[in-house]
């Protein structure tokens, strides 16, 4: 059994969830004279690769110490929705199943493709990543629960539409461009689509049934789309933490893994030795690109 890493590079440059504190490191004690390097770090939870504990939304929930390596590490469906859904788009569980077989009780990764804005990418862009990235309505959030998933894993900022979050308040210039994508689209506003109702209902309506999600995924994801296979999520055993950075990695057989590292070294890779698929950013910028056809200026991707 080898292992594929799914889990985004950490350092001060990683952006944490929008206002949330990101990472601080500073030495305490360097090799001359004290023989040793030592640090000390400071951050927010809720910083690259990381996993929502149950009690960050629910008050008598489980802290991260409380999940099991049973929960954790399971039969997995990983689905590339890169093809379908743009800047501010809503996926549905149709979208997933129609790429994808997910079996009640999985683990399910949702490749929205992202991970290309991620902070280490040549497409980096970090507002595009939290703020204008796709997700879900209550539709999915049933059919979720329907299906008994384990846990969602998502490659962007939030499990959550960003438009469905409080960025919808601090990011006005976004809002209005999402405003006009949903008028357009669904015939509605923001707060007609997402009412008060529906209020980070991935978090809000899946943490009391222990629907957790996984956010700001990535590494060699690219790899792995549109198939099952088992995949782990392994945070600290963090006592009252109600949320954990952590790695989150795919597991395959060590043939198969040949065969992945062969097509690794085929595809352009991150400064930090990810692989990616241009494609995929290409199939987003025309997406984008036919939901913004007709705003009051062009948007250029």
């Amino acid at each position: 059994m080898k292992l594929i890493d799914l889990t985004i590079p950490l350092g001060i440059g990683t952006p944490p969830w929008p206002t949330y504190e990101p990472l601080q490191v500073k030495y305490f004690k360097r090799l001359a004279p004290n023989g040793a390097n030592g640090q000390v770090v400071t951050h927010s939870n809720h910083l690259g690769t990381h996993l929502d504990g149950q009690c960050h939304f629910y008050t008598p929930g489980k802290d991260i110490a409380s999940l099991s390596l049973d929960y954790l590490v399971h039969e997995a469906a990983i689905v590339d929705l890169s093809d379908v859904a743009g800047d501010y788009d809503v996926y549905t569980s149709k979208m997933i199943t129609d790429r994808v077989e997910v079996k009640e009780g999985d683990i399910l990764i949702i490749h929205t493709g992202y991970h290309h804005f991620g902070w280490t990418q040549p497409t980096g862009d970090e507002v595009r990543y939290m703020v204008q990235h796709p997700g879900p309505d209550r539709e999915f959030a049933e059919w979720a629960k329907k299906m008994k998933l384990r846990w969602i894993g998502v490659d962007c900022g939030s499990a959550d539409h960003p438009m469905n979050t409080i960025i919808r308040n601090w990011m006005p210039r976004q809002t209005k461009q999402a405003e006009f994508v949903f008028e357009k689209k669904f015939g509605k506003s923001l707060a007609q689509f997402y009412d008060d109702s529906k209020y980070q209902l991935m978090h809000l309506e899946m943490f009391p049934d222990n629907i957790l999600h996984a956010e700001c995924l990535g590494g060699d994801i690219d790899l792995v789309l549109n198939r099952r296979l088992t995949v782990g999520f392994f945070p600290w055993r963090f006592v009252d933490g109600e949320a954990s950075i952590g790695r989150c990695v795919a597991m395959v057989e060590d043939d198969e893994y040949e065969e992945l590292m062969k097509k690794k070294e085929s595809m352009p890779k991150t400064r930090f030795g990810d692989c990616y698929d241009p494609k995929h950013v290409e199939s987003l910028n025309k997406l984008s690109t036919e939901n913004m056809a007709g705003y009051d200026y062009e948007i250029k991707y």
